[in-house]
């Protein structure tokens, strides 16, 4: 009956046209050998683990388990690096029972996980806010004589970190003392992820910040033993390892990240989410007393917080010093200026959000797809008023040909057919074609970009 049903899912999975759309047994019967040669698109492990790759740097992580069915159907026999390759996608897509499905595959081939894979998994609990399940992994490991690493105890203090246990993060924190390890800047950003998300906030909590940013500045032994050269191999930057606030930043704008500033970034990102303006401020004195200038992402962060805080003015000023300090600049800060000036919907800030992306346009940057479905999900929220913000949006994208989310879509479309428009409205149209193929496609699925 499994069996069955996994035939009828993979006809289901083939039925929407995919690259992988394939099912099993039946095909070799219904298809010429030349014409399955055609169409399947790996022969071997080599191509497979290919495959693999290119999915985990699209981040298409929820195909992942079906080329590994797909190499079971063709009996084509996984390796440990094609098991290191699944469990790197998922970690990367936060898709925690996929992960520990692949690492049970790989015991009942006889395969021993090593440090670097069992590292992967307590970081892939630690994404999803599962810190019980990632320190059973470290007892597993134990249990199994596998030696925990650096890396092993700085994933799992980042694993409680998301989780805001306090307790559990202080006992990752001496059990390093015990083994002779000191603290780097990755475990001074995971206290301060700890304290944030820690409830309810500590009264100390902007004190503990600041403790935490100025001890991070001390040289570790750590530091020179962190670094793993199989996951620079296989893309995994510490950030995304640590689940940082800078990790999906990094992935797309390494080179604008200073990494010395770990832990600043990781305090700025937490002053802007608790809308601590003062916070901030300070952390902006501690930088200039250290006689360095912030990079991008600082910056976003402080016109984050002053947005959100309601200085839309003060954010506004923010963003022109750094866009005429003569320095590289990013779509990003035009874009975080936008989304800030947009909350509470206020006059005033939905024609600064206008503003700013016309100069945007001026300047030749454009948005993605995630960053344009990003603004124009918020835009979209906005119940009085003209909608010109989130129409200028739109056009935007559409003039560029970039394809929102259907997320994105679907809040629009709702928005716009919540005013008065006339229902031959060619706008109105065009987003509700738009939207009718999007749900053809993907249903419930709302965080698919295409």
């Amino acid at each position: 009956m499994k069996f069955l049903q996994s035939l009828i899912a993979q006809t289901r999975f083939a039925g929407r046209g995919g690259s992988l759309g394939r099912v099993s047994g039946l095909r070799f019967f219904s298809v010429s050998t030349e014409e399955y040669s055609k169409r399947n698109y790996a022969n071997n492990v080599a191509e497979y683990n290919t495959v693999l790759g290119s999915l985990t740097a699209q981040r298409r992580n929820f195909l992942l388990k079906d080329v590994y069915d797909d190499m079971m159907l063709d009996g084509v026999k996984p390796t440990r690096d094609t098991f290191h390759s699944l469990v790197v996608g998922t970690m990367k897509g936060a898709r925690m029972q996929d992960a520990f499905f692949f690492i049970d595959q790989m015991k009942i081939m006889g395969l021993v996980p090593d440090v670097t894979l069992y590292n992967f998994l307590i970081s892939t609990c630690g994404k999803c806010k599962n810190s019980d399940k990632a320190i059973q992994i470290l007892e597993e490991m134990k249990c199994m004589d596998i030696k925990p690493n650096v890396q092993t105890y700085i994933c799992l203090l980042h694993a409680c970190a998301a989780d805001g246990r306090l307790d559990q993060v202080y006992a990752v924190v001496r059990d390093m003392t015990a083994a002779g390890l000191g603290l780097n800047k990755f475990c001074y950003a995971g206290l301060i992820v700890a304290h944030k998300n820690k409830t309810p906030l500590s009264d100390d909590f902007a004190a503990k910040v600041i403790e935490f940013v100025e001890r991070s500045k001390i040289w570790s032994s750590v530091e020179t033993d962190s670094g793993n050269a199989e996951n620079v191999m296989m893309g995994v930057s510490d950030e995304e390892l640590y689940n940082l606030p800078t990790a999906e930043y990094a992935h797309r704008r390494g080179a604008f990240l200073g990494r010395i500033f770990t832990a600043y970034h990781t305090a700025f990102n937490a002053a802007a989410d608790l809308k601590n303006v003062e916070l901030t401020d300070t952390l902006l004195e501690m930088l200039d007393k250290d006689g360095k200038s912030p990079d991008i992402y600082i910056m976003l962060q402080v016109i984050r917080c002053y947005c959100h805080a309601g200085d839309i003015d003060r954010g506004l000023r923010t963003f022109d010093d750094c866009v005429n300090s003569g320095k590289p600049i990013a779509a990003e800060l035009f874009t975080t200026l936008a989304e800030g000036a947009m909350a509470g919907y206020t006059e005033k800030g939905m024609q600064i959000a206008q503003d700013i992306l016309v100069r945007m346009n001026e300047r030749n940057f454009f948005v993605n797809s995630k960053m344009g479905s990003e603004l124009l999900l918020i835009a979209a929220g906005e119940k009085t008023g003209g909608y010109t913000t989130a129409n200028f949006i739109w056009d935007m994208m559409r003039a560029r040909k970039v394809n929102p989310s259907f997320a994105a879509v679907e809040a629009y479309y709702q928005g716009l057919k919540d005013r008065e428009i006339p229902e031959d409205d060619p706008r109105l149209l065009l987003v509700s074609q738009t939207y009718d193929n999007l749900r053809a496609r993907f249903g419930n699925r709302v965080n698919l970009n295409v």
